[in-house]
């Protein structure tokens, strides 16, 4: 039986102001097992990013996790010291972040940036650590990878930037990668591309992944299972075809009915009423009830409780029964 490379427990991340304590993240717990991608998706705001920023360590103060616990192949780590922590970032933890050109070093070429990474974290000479970034360039669809081991960022274009972004996150071998938004400035094409290159890299190395989108096209072709978060929290959580097909959550449902698809022609899509609520002004209970056609008193006086699905649980008071599956999508 495999071990869940990635194991979170009830995290929260606070943030406090003058005018109180925010909670970006609530009592989020799921586990990523080797070679699973797991999609974490929902509006802006619903914490999805700050869930991986607290994973990684990469929280800006003042915020801080509060509560919960963090496990990396069996190994606690939101415990660890800061420089604890920072050389496990790379070695066992990669991270690709959504915009290449700003998270790779624009003064320093591609093999100084694969290599520096390499020889940090892996125990290789200077010219196996060069030998390694060629390879690493050339597994991720870099033509002629070791004349363009010299070139700079710039010299790539927006989609080979970010097949170097995967190579540097994958280059030291880590067990988990973090991918926030990793195709969200990318045209259609290369979108396609980057998301199959990286189910192949993973399911080749067994990396568990965290996928951070708001993207449910590239969850439903990326990803082996799902998270839906709203305000914080997690909604729902399950394997990507049932969660797609026949959503629990009200909020599910309606991110299912405002995704467009091929085979919805020219009909009119649905759209969910309202926004996500502040976090300085979090409805009480529920925090999706202003927004639901489901809700009753219980929905506005306790948060929903964590209900078993298909292969997953949801957050509800009330789930959609399968002719309000049908009728929401």
């Amino acid at each position: 039986m495999n071990t869940a490379v990635l194991s979170v427990r009830d995290l929260v991340v606070e943030i406090p102001t003058r005018n109180g304590v925010l909670r970006p993240v609530d009592q989020v717990s799921y586990d990523i097992a080797p070679g699973e991608i797991l999609g974490v998706v929902g509006e802006s705001g619903a914490g999805k990013s700050m869930t991986g920023n607290a994973v990684i360590g990469l929280l800006d103060p003042p915020a801080r996790i509060t509560g919960g616990e963090i496990h990396v192949s069996g190994q606690r780590i939101d415990n660890l010291p800061r420089e604890a922590l920072r050389r496990l970032r790379g070695r066992k933890i990669g991270m690709i972040f959504q915009d290449p050109l700003t998270s790779l070093n624009p003064l320093l070429t591609v093999g100084e940036q694969l290599t520096e990474t390499i020889r940090e974290h892996l125990d290789v000479s200077e010219s196996e650590a060069l030998n390694r970034a060629v390879a690493a360039l050339d597994e991720v669809g870099i033509p002629a990878a070791r004349q363009r081991i010299g070139s700079y960022p710039f010299e790539f274009s927006g989609g080979m930037r970010q097949r170097v972004v995967i190579a540097l996150a994958l280059c030291a071998e880590p067990e988990l990668v973090i991918a926030d938004e990793p195709t969200t400035a990318l045209d259609v094409s290369v979108q396609a591309q980057i998301v199959a290159l990286l189910k192949r890299l993973c399911r080749d190395r067994g990396v568990a992944v965290m996928l951070v989108t708001h993207d449910m096209g590239v969850i439903a072709e990326a990803a082996d299972r799902v998270a839906v978060m709203y305000a914080g929290r997690l909604a729902e959580i399950g394997p990507v075809r049932d969660v797609v097909s026949h959503p629990t959550h009200p909020y599910t449902a309606g991110l299912m009915a405002s995704t467009p698809l091929a085979s919805l022609g020219h009909n009119r899509l649905r759209q969910i009423p309202g926004a996500m609520p502040r976090l300085e002004a979090l409805p009480d209970g529920c925090a999706f009830h202003p927004r639901c056609a489901y809700a009753e008193d219980t929905c506005r006086a306790e948060p929903g409780p964590s209900i078993e699905t298909c292969g997953g649980r949801a957050a509800c008071w009330f789930p959609l029964s399968h002719d309000e599956q049908e009728g929401a999508a």
